[in-house]
């Protein structure tokens, strides 16, 4: 499995797995937790979770997943907006820690920027760090300039991930955000790396090309481009197990020259700014 090194050179899997709308409906809770220990058993051992998925539903499919394997996991959970205050922030991870059965979180995230001042979130961050409750902290859905922002803040440039849309279909981030975040040694999360209109994606002709030159799929395919760069963490969802190997199977794929060049024609990169894509 390919590696993404964090700040201070911890490295995790180029490739995790996603939780967004598991933990909905109680009946199929044993068989997300399956999928998410299978996929760890592929070597996605990174789990992204949110206190907002399923009103913290998914937090507890995690914790069952990594029930007697928790410290070969690296579990990343995020805080609301809304909750993100000093005091607000110490709760929602208490919270958290208690819905995900662990003693720490090992990357914990503000979901997107709300109304409290990102000084305060961060001071949260810091305390929870000192307090041995997270590990990394970090953020998601921040732009370029909300970035400068959050790294001027005392404390900031400990920002250790940014998580945001990115897909063939989303690629804003690459003129200026991608190449910022590079520069800082902070690295992306692709959520949602196969659009939210998952058939309009892999219906692409240029998808479907080079995945028939791979032996491949055209999800699969969507997954490797994301992470071709070697700093961005890709964390796809699947909730059944087939779905899990397809996925797993991607971070094997190497695009070449004239994959990335056909890809590039279909889906154009950006030729200046546009606002961040969001879900």
């Amino acid at each position: 499995m390919r590696t993404v090194a964090l700040p201070g050179g911890e490295t995790v899997p180029a490739l995790g797995q996603g939780t967004w709308y598991m933990g909905e409906r109680r009946g199929e809770a044993a068989k997300e937790a399956d999928a998410l220990r299978l996929g760890v058993d592929l070597g996605m051992t990174l789990l992204d979770t949110a206190e907002m998925y399923a009103s913290g539903g998914a937090e507890q499919v995690v914790a069952q997943a990594v029930r007697g394997i928790r410290d070969r996991v690296f579990i990343v959970s995020k805080v609301l907006p809304q909750n993100a205050s000093l005091a607000g922030t110490v709760a929602a991870c208490e919270r958290s820690l208690k819905r995900l059965a662990t003693d720490r979180i090992d990357l914990y995230l503000l979901h997107w920027r709300g109304g409290h001042p990102l000084a305060e979130t961060v001071g949260a961050f810091q305390a929870l760090k000192a307090a041995g409750k997270i590990r990394y902290w970090g953020v998601s859905n921040l732009d370029t300039a909300d970035m400068e922002e959050l790294v001027a803040v005392p404390g900031g440039s400990a920002c250790a991930a940014n998580q945001v849309l990115y897909h063939p279909d989303s690629r804003g981030i690459e003129f200026d955000l991608l190449p910022w975040c590079a520069a800082h040694a902070i690295p992306v999360m692709a959520y949602s790396p196969l659009g939210h209109h998952v058939r309009r994606l892999l219906g692409s002709s240029a998808l479907q090309a080079v995945a028939a030159r791979h032996g491949a799929t055209p999800a699969q395919i969507a997954i490797a481009w994301g992470m071709r760069a070697g700093q961005v963490i890709s964390i796809p969802k699947a909730a059944d197990l087939a779905h899990v190997r397809e996925n797993a199977a991607a971070g094997e794929i190497t695009l070449t020259a004239e994959d990335l060049t056909a890809i590039d024609a279909a889906h154009r990169p950006p030729s200046r700014k546009v606002g961040l894509d969001l879900l």
